[in-house]
Formats: C-alpha cells, structure tokens, sequence
C-alpha cells in the first residue's frame, strides 16, 4: 500500500510501498478515501526537513543544548550516530483522514465493517488507529461525502479553542488568522451565535471568510485592527479572541489583549510569540489560556492508546466526542467545506502537494485522494524491497535472520552489528510497517512485514531477533522457540514471573527432547571491552569483590511507556536488569541474595531511584545505584570495583583506569562502546557453532528472577 513519508534528514517528501498495517486490540483498520494536507503543521515539519543543519539547530535550540551535553558525556562519535539516525527516521505526514473500517480490533465495541469514518490517521491508503481517535460518519440526507468528513479534525481543533473561550449567544469575537483552521473556527463560532469578526493579510481568504457570514477586517490594505475591532465591539471591547495565526511574532496576543473588554478571554489555537506585557493583562484581568489540539484525550496514552474514555459526565467533551459535534455540524449543513477546498491530488501525487504549501502559489484546503474501494486490491502484508528469489538466503552458510520491531535501537545499534556480522538478514517487520521499510531500504534488507507469522513460518529462516516493546517479549519468544529458531532477545526477557516461569518451563523442555536452540538476551554490558578487560584482571585474583554500580539514568516522564508496568515492566525491570547482569558476570558466582531500598515514597520514584545490595556465592557483593534525580553532565554509567588492594574504575565505557594493578596502563576508547557489537557477534558465531552460547541460559533466567526479586524487595 501506499503511504506518505517526509524525511527530517534530506527534506524530500515522497511515497512510499509499505505492509498494510497490523491490525491492534483497540484500534481501526481503515481503507482511506481522502485526507487533508494541513498547511499549518505539516508544513512546519516539510520546512523544517528542507532546511540545512545549521538552520535545523537554529529552530530547536533545545535540542542543541542536549546533542552538546550528550557529546560531552557519551562522546562525540556515538552522539553523531544517534543525531543522523534521528534525522534520518522519516515522519509519516498527516493526521485528518475519512475512509472505511475494514478491520475491527479485539476490546472495540460500537464499530463493524463497512463503517464510514473519520480519524486522525496518516496519509495511507489504509490506516490503523486508536478507537478514541475516530468517529463515524453520520448517516444522513444528503450524506456527508469523505471530503467533507475528512476536515473533522482540523475542526476540531478549531473548536476545543473556542470550548475553552466558552462562548454565549451574542458576543463578540475576533479570530486572528483565516488560514484553514481559521475559516472553520469563524463557522463555528457563528454556530454558537456568536458575531464574528475575522482578520487576515491574505485577501482571498478575506473573501471566503465574507461568504459564510463574517465581517473581515484586511489589514494588508492598511485597515487598522484595532479600530475595526472597537468599532464591531460598539466601544465596550470583545468578549474574545482566538488567535489561529501562525507566526513567531507576540504582536497578534498584543492586538488580542487591546481589542478585549476587561475580563475578556484570549485562547491561542495557532503558533505566536508568547512575549508577554504584564500591563495588557493586568489592567483589565484578562484570561491567556493555549489549546491543545484537539481535546481532552490528546497525548494522554491511557485515553489514546489504551481506549479508556472519560467519564461522560464528567468530561463532556474529549477529542473524539469534539469530532462527533464537528460531524453533527457538517450533516446540518453548518459548516461550509467546499469553498475551502483549493486543490485535490491523487496519493501517487502526494509529493506536488507538498510542493505547492511550501511555495508560492495560494492554496487552502489541499485534499489527497485515493482510489475507490472497489478499484483497491488487496494490499500485501509483505512489501519486498529485494526481488523474492533473486538470492538463496541459506546458500550463504551465515545464519538467515528474521528481526521482530524496528525501533530506535534497533536501527542505530543492533542492524549495524548484524550487518557487521555477516548474518543475513531477510526480513523484518514492525507494527506500523513505516519503521521497518526505513530500516530495510537502509540496511538492504530484502523484505518488510508486519506479519510476525512470516517470520516463523518461513523455513529459511533460523534466526530471529526480537526488539519490540518490552510487553511482547516473552510471547514472541516463546513463539520463537516453538519454531524451533535461535532467539535473541532484546532485553529484559520478560516483564512478569508469569512469563518467565513460562519461558524457563518450555525451554527446559525443549533441552530434555534435545530441540532447544539457543537463547539469549541483549545483556551487552558484559561484552563491553572494559567489562572483558576487568573480568580478565579480576581472574587473576582469588578474593571476593566489592562493586558499586552507579547509574546516572536521568529523569523518564511518568507517562512514558517504559514506566508504565503493563508495557515496559517499569524501569527497574527494563533497564536496570543491565547492571544486575553486568555484576553477575564480573563477579562470576551465583546471585544469593538481593535487598533493595528507594529514595522517596511513589509507585514512580520506587524503581527510579533506587539502591539495590547483591550478595554472591564466593563471598562478594554489589551495589546497583540507579537513580533518577541526577544531573545529566554526571557520567550515565561508572564502575568501580575493590578487591584484594586494588580498584578499577570505569567511567562510561570510555575510561578504565587501575589502582594498584601492576603494569596496568589506563585504556581510554576514542568512542563509547557498550558491548552492543559484540554481544551480536557472540550470538552469530554460536548460531554457526563457531563458539558457546554467549550466556548461558541458567545465568539469563537467574539475572531475571534477581531482578523480579529487587521489584518485590521496594513493594511497600
């Protein structure tokens, strides 16, 4: 199928041959019939790929400032890898879509087949979205076309802005900005009786915004704005304003402070200057308040994500019941659409859209359209990059691997590795399918899927790598197993005891019928080079050792899906498992006991600021740090180690040094390596029998119950 991509990196924006989309619980499987290109964010996000890297830096200085301290501490070849990955993952551009449900998620209740509806999906020929985040078309006489119903959403937004200005029948309000979202803004605010009073430069929107009702003010022809609005206020000053304007200047929050009467209210849907004068707000107590998209619900995963609606009696409008007002509005015939269409492309033409709202040529309501539902074939779920049979996988004599998620990680640090490694990667696949297309037109990967039974199915595969969010690792890996494929998974293996225990119970079984193949999990700190290096020093001495991890891990946003316990098991099972593995193998003895305290009294400061106590079979013990609450200029991860006179310290996976060690010199990296590489390379070569397993199972399962056992340790 085909979607739209925009790459941050070269700019370009083309189209692109993707999977159809995995259909998920909760969630809509779409056939679009037409989306509606905004010429506000999408046009921000095309810009901001066209620019050059300096001009990138000058518009998110933030970022800057994290890329320079990222260099100082990580070094400066890992943190140009990971600034040319980010720039090179494209965005998929689009989010006002209307079509057809042609897939009904498990959990989605209200919905069937051959529903007409709308969403904020992407511009794709077929879409998968959370069920929150669309809304049927409703059946009416004439029916709303999917034109119309494709500018929901950007009505939407238009009208969560004017929710929070609270309107009543007969004010006054002046809307700064007749862009598309404008122009439905003034509509619907005259819905709500309200006498309207729109400004702009551009006079052909002047023009349209007088054909639905509204008196206009043009400023380019010199009218003043401020005596226009005291003169439709009749001297008292308007009720409100909303300021859907798109520009870094603070003049038009100025201009909407003067115009207001006292106690006036002023909400920004668009993007201003936010330079503020104290005097314009304090002398008539005026109200400032900025609108977020497109309602409550917006960027809240439980809602989004996870389909839990709020309750209607105490939140009337969330986003997806603003889309149902805005639907109800367009079946009454009290929002104007077709004047503001200016354009119509097909999707094969998705790139002359783009083209045309970062040009010079006047355009509005830019629509894609797609071919209709009966000329539509059905769409692979395999999109081949590398003709199928034009190479023998297996004739190679190099593991053939199959790779399950395409995220971040897996794009900067493990398709790197493998590719390093000589394997030969056939396939891989992702949700979304966008991922993996990028990863394999990268790494020459012969086909894409978001099909996991492909992956398990196919016999030329006996590889497979699983790098997906942390909640699907134990089933996918016991999916693995069960097609008998070598397994790697990325860390942790599993999120509860339950899956572990599973896990733990069909691979023993799988070793007593003698069909167990390998396994293995991403612990690569212990394959760094200064983790080899320490453990070589360490075996020279016969006496138990003290370490002390400590982890600079940096604050995680509470709703971040690594916190949350159900997705990615909490941070203490996704990240710290690292270090309790590391110690386990320096200290090369069994873990005998763990004990564990946290700084501060909340379920989220429990398992991110934490000090963990291991106790080992030969006597030694060690301190896992992992704390939160940090500065980020502090190195992320040091090492120190006390044994029989001596210390080593490590800092970062940068700088090893030694105190006491005869004839041991410093090791300084000229880059930060984390053992990533190495644990691949481990992997593969006992994949091909060349080497043992790179950890043995007991030891995976053991570092996995430790780590269960700390979680239980902070329960309160």
């Amino acid at each position: 199928m085909k979607q739209v991509l925009q790459s941050l990196e070269s700019g370009s924006t083309e189209v692109i041959d993707v999977p159809v989309p995995k259909l998920r619980p909760g969630h809509l499987l779409i056939r679009s019939q037409a989306t509606v290109v905004s010429s506000g964010t999408e046009r921000m996000l095309v810009d901001f790929g066209r620019a050059n890297l300096l001009q990138k830096a000058r518009q998110q200085p933030e970022r800057v400032r994290d890329v320079i301290q990222k260099a100082r501490t990580d070094g400066i070849v890992p943190t140009l890898r990971a600034v040319r990955s980010r720039l090179g993952e494209p965005i998929a551009l689009g989010y006002c879509n209307a079509g057809v449900v042609i897939g009904v998620g498990d959990g989605v209740e209200g919905y069937q087949l051959g529903d007409r509806v709308i969403s904020n999906g992407p511009h794709a020929e077929i879409v998968c979205v959370p069920v929150n985040l669309c809304a049927k078309i409703p059946k009416s006489e004439p029916s709303i076309d999917f034109e119309t119903a494709a500018f929901t959403v950007p009505a939407a937004i238009g009208l969560q802005g004017i929710r929070l200005a609270a309107p009543t029948l007969g004010e006054s309000f002046v809307v700064i900005g007749l862009g598309l979202i404008g122009l439905l803004t003034v509509q619907l605010l005259k819905a709500h009786g309200c006498r309207v009073l729109g400004l702009d430069l551009d006079a052909g929107r002047l023009d349209l915004a007088r054909t639905v009702g509204i008196q206009t003010t043009d400023i380019a022809a010199g009218e003043d704005p401020l005596e226009a609005a005291r003169h439709f206020s009749g001297d008292r000053g308007v009720d409100g304003v909303l300021i859907t304007a798109s520009t870094s200047s603070s003049e038009p929050v100025h201009q909407a402070a003067t115009m207001c009467r006292k106690r006036g209210r002023i909400v920004l849907i668009g993007v201003t200057g936010l330079e503020l004068r104290r005097a314009d707000f304090y002398e008539k107590e005026l109200s400032f308040q900025v609108s977020c998209s497109y309602g409550p619900g917006r960027y809240d995963p439980d809602y989004e994500e996870k389909g839990q609606d709020y309750p209607f009696g105490f939140v009337r409008w969330t986003e997806g019941r603003n889309f149902e007002a805005v639907l109800e509005l367009m079946r009454d015939q009290k929002l104007q659409i077709t004047p503001l269409i200016s354009h119509h492309f097909g999707i094969d033409d998705a790139a002359k859209a783009y083209d045309l709202v970062t040009g010079d040529t006047p355009s509005l309501g830019i629509v894609l359209n797609y071919p209709p539902l009966e000329a539509l074939e059905e769409a692979p779920l395999i999109q081949r990059l590398i003709p199928a049979g034009s190479s023998s996988f297996q004739a190679s004599g190099k593991p053939v691997v199959g790779v399950i998620g395409a995220g971040n990680h897996t794009r900067q640090m493990l398709l790197p590795a493998l590719t390093a490694s000589g394997a030969a990667v056939k396939i891989i696949g992702s949700s979304g399918g966008v991922s993996a297309v990028t990863a394999a037109r990268k790494f020459g990967i012969a086909a894409t899927t978001t099909d996991v039974d492909h992956i398990f199915s196919d016999p030329e595969i006996d590889t497979v790598f699983i790098t997906t969010r942390h909640d699907s690792h134990a089933d996918l890996c016991l999916q693995t197993l069960e097609a008998g494929k070598h397994t790697f998974v990325e860390k942790p293996l599993a999120i509860t005891r339950t899956q572990l225990a599973a896990i733990e119970k069909r691979y023993q079984e799988l070793v007593e019928q003698e069909k167990a193949p390998l396994l293995t999990v991403g612990f690569n700190r212990r394959f760094a080079p200064h983790s080899q290096k320490i453990k070589a020093l360490l075996g020279t001495v016969g006496e138990p050792k003290a370490f002390i991890m400590t982890v600079n891990a940096g604050a995680v946003p509470e709703d971040h899906w690594t916190q949350d316990p159900e997705v990615g098991g909490g941070r203490l099972i996704g990240e710290a498992c690292h270090f309790v593995d590391l110690l386990r193998f320096l200290a090369d003895a069994p873990i005998t006991g763990v004990q564990a305290t946290s700084l501060g009294d909340s379920a989220r400061n429990r398992h991110d600021r934490v000090s963990a106590t291991l106790t080992f079979g030969d006597g030694s013990i060690g301190t896992v740090h992992y704390l939160a609450n940090g500065h980020r200029s502090f190195p992320k991860e040091r090492l120190e180690v006390f044994t029989a006179g001596r210390i080593l310290v490590m800092d970062n996976f940068v700088k090893l040094r030694g105190y006491g060690w005869p004839r041991f010199r410093p090791v300084n990296l000229r880059t930060q390596d984390k053992g990533h590489r190495g644990a691949v390379e481990a992997f593969v070569k006992a994949v091909q029998g060349e080497a043992p397993a790179p950890i043995p199972v007991d030891q995976i399962f053991e570092v996995s119950r430790a780590v269960f056992d700390l979680v239980d340790a902070l329960q309160p």
